[in-house]
This record gives C-alpha cells, structure tokens and sequence, in this order.
C-alpha cells in the first residue's frame, strides 16, 4: 500500500527532537532500536528520543503494566495513550514530523479525524521559501491581497493592527508561533490598549493565521484560541427634535455663508446617509417624479460598496427642493459642495449649550424618528443599507429616547383589579364560629 503523495513514513517518536527514520528495511536487532511493524510497512527508528521508549510496537493488545510503553501503535499513524486511551497521530510531510493529539478516546472517531488532518497535512507547502517565511513578510503579503477590497479608512485601521503586533513577533517564522507567543502579545500590549483596540488586533492576527493556513505555512488557527475582551457598548447619543431644532436655528443664525453646511446636517437627518454617502449625492441620483434617490458613495463607496435605492421621504424632498429653487442643476453636480460641517456643528454646540453632535448623530436622529414612527427594523435596515434584515437597528436604538418610552405608557390604560368586598358575597371572617 502506497503513502499520500507528498507524505515520507512516519517516524514511532511522539516527539521530534532527534528521532531519526532509518529505513524500511530489515529489522535491526540493537538494544537500542524498536521495531515498528504497520500492515504494509516496517520502520526501524533510533530510541535516541525520551519518548519513544513509551511507544509499543506490539499495538493495541499490550498490557498496561509499569514495564511496558504507554502509547500503542493501533493504525497507520494513528496512537492510542494506555491511560487516558487518547488517540494521536503522527507522520512526516516536507521533513517535517507532524505529531497531533486528536482529542478523543472514540476509534472511529480518531481515524475520521487523522483522514481529515491528512487532508490538512496534505495542503502544507514544501516550498522553502514560502514554508519559512517570517511574520513580517506574512502581514506584509497578507495585507497587500486585501488592499483592492479595503476602503481607505479600513486600510489604515488594519495597517495600524499590524503595527502593534509587529513588535512581538519580529523576525519569528510564521510556522514557528505558538499560542504562548499570541497570549505574550495579549498579556503585555493587550493591557495598554482599549478592549476595541484589542479586538480589532486579536481579528487581524487570526485573519493571518487564516491566510497561513491557505497558503500551507501552517495546520492550526493557534490565534482563535486567544480569549476575547468584551467591548462596552457606548450610549447612543440621539438628539430630540427640539435639540435639532435649536441646532439648524443656531446654525443659520451664526454665519449666513454656512448655508451648505446646515443643508448638510439636515440632509442627514432626513435620509439616515452616511457622511461620505451625503457628500457624494448629486442631483441625478434624486428621482422626485418616482420619489426616490439613489445612495451611491461616490468613488469610495458606500461601507458595504453596495449601491441602494430609497424612497424620497418628505422632509427630505422639502429640502431637496429649497436647495434646488427654480434652478436646473446638472444631473453630476454635487447637492452638498462641502465635504463636512464639524467646525459649524462644534460651535453652534457650545453657543447654544447642547451636547456635542457629529454627522452620525444626525443618522442616529433619523432612524429614531422612523422607529418612533412605527417603521419596522427591518425596512429601517435597507433604508440605512444594513444587509442583516434589522439585528444592528434593533441592537442599537431599541432603547430609544426616554421621552418615547413614557409617552408610549401612557397608552397603557387599562386599570388595576380592585380590592373592593363585592356587596353580595359573604366572606368567611364575617361568619361566627
């Protein structure tokens, strides 16, 4: 019977540290060699490896006694520990021992799951380039394939990620990380770092693994095994209407130039868009015959870089219509010709003594006032171009403000049972003895 292709025989040593494979040949008769017999091979291994004199070769019918070995060989790579009766697997790929606990005491089970880490196995490279290439050289690769598909922004983030694994890996061979080198990074830089900032780190370094795996640099996902900091949830800040409504009046009070800056916080506020998204919609994306428009996002995109189409919401088509006038403007002229309005948004803010809003707020006020309008979350989701039918909406502005809370118990009206005696009923205290 033939080995996989790509596979050397396996070795008898559970550990690698100086086993040495000899030959299929004869059986050498020297106290220090073992004899290993499999249904269609014999192996011949140097007992120059502390664990190997815990080996038998006489399978699984050797006795359990203090004299005899602990593991048996059972199967073609496959080992069974006296014990604990755990199963292991063993065998080389590329000149590299492959030893593995299969994490089960169930045959069948074992072997299902030695086929299926054959298959793994099978996938490793023997390019030695490749094969040994180090961290350094893997992120670098890894976050190259991923910049087409990355805005900007996430660019940075990742490439920030990076960075701060960068130093507790340097100059180490992929192949070579273990999970102690993944918990160092996490006990030492994840105790300097927000449980965001860790998050986000912890992604990026099992996103690696996972592009290792791929690549056949190596078997396991050490990184998963990594423990996870919960992120607080931040309070969604969502202004009331009559906070909305002194900020739009502070705004066109403060500065009349800065008309195109108050069109943009009220154009986010009527269509729940993005900053970014905002900013790039032009006059040939509003379809006011069908009472629609289309989000886009310009060149960047939209987060999802899906395009989607929105109904034309009449405080929205309200504004449209003030900014158009009796103007006909070119189907690619921006509505917006600013890129932001933080400055006038900050300050209008202070003068008019109101919590500090940003751009989001106002998609946050938006999605408020749908929800307080009976708008179901998952209609509320396309709208925002949300792709999880709702679960982010719900999640975030189910709480929604205080003052919508108690107006919707007022329409709680039904009464308490009362704790009056009907007239009628005799009750058993008012009968004597």
């Amino acid at each position: 019977m033939a080995l996989p292709a790509g596979f050397e025989p396996a070795t008898s040593g559970l550990e690698n540290r100086c086993s040495i494979q000899l030959s299929y040949g004869s059986i050498c008769k020297n106290s220090n060699e073992i004899n290993f017999r499999t249904d269609h091979l014999r192996l011949v291994t140097l007992k120059c490896n502390p664990m190997l004199s815990a080996v038998s070769a006489n399978g699984p019918e050797s006795s359990n006694s203090a004299e005899n070995p602990v593991f048996n060989n059972v199967a073609e790579n496959l080992y069974r520990h006296n014990k604990s009766g755990r199963y292991y697997a063993l065998f080389k790929r590329g000149g590299k021992q492959i030893r593995k606990s299969l994490k089960t005491n169930d045959k069948d089970l074992a072997k299902r799951k030695l086929t299926d880490l054959r298959a793994n196995v099978a996938n490793l490279t023997t390019d030695g380039g490749t094969r040994n290439i180090t961290f350094t050289d893997l992120s670098e690769r890894w976050l190259e394939k991923q910049k087409p598909t990355l805005k900007e922004s996430s660019y940075r983030r990742i490439k920030n990620c990076i960075d701060g694994l960068a130093p507790f890996f340097k100059g180490i061979t992929f192949k070579n990380i273990t999970l102690s080198h993944c918990e160092k990074w996490a006990s030492k830089r994840g105790g300097t770092i927000s449980a965001s900032s860790y998050k986000q780190e912890r992604r990026a370094l099992v996103a690696m693994f996972t592009y290792a795996i791929r690549l056949g640099v190596v078997l396991d996902n050490v990184a998963s095994g990594l423990d996870q900091r919960k992120v607080e949830s931040k309070q969604v800040e969502i202004p009331t209407q009559e906070q909305f409504e002194k900020l739009i009046k502070t705004m066109r009070k403060a500065d009349p130039r800065g008309e195109p800056g108050c069109n943009l916080v009220e154009l986010l506020a009527y269509s729940g868009m993005r900053l970014n998204e905002g900013v790039n919609l032009l006059w040939g994306d509003v379809d006011f015959d069908r009472g629609c428009f289309k989000v886009t996002g310009g060149e960047k995109g939209t987060k999802n870089h899906e395009e989607r189409t929105v109904p034309l919401f009449p405080a929205m088509r309200e504004l449209l219509e003030r900014i158009k006038g009796d103007s006909t403007p070119a189907s690619r002229e921006e509505i917006i010709p600013i890129n932001d309005a933080k400055t006038m948004i900050r300050s209008a803010c202070e003068k008019s003594e109101l919590p500090y809003f940003t751009h989001h707020n106002m998609r946050h006020y938006f999605c408020s006032n749908a929800i307080e309008a009976g708008v179901n979350f998952k209609v509320i989701a396309g709208w925002l171009g949300h792709s999880d039918g709702g679960v982010l909406v719900a999640k975030t502005y189910g709480h929604l403000r205080d003052t919508h809370s108690y107006e919707m118990a007022k329409r709680m009206v039904f009464s308490a049972v009362s704790d009056e005696k009907p007239e009628n009923v005799i009750h058993a205290e008012e009968v004597g003895a």
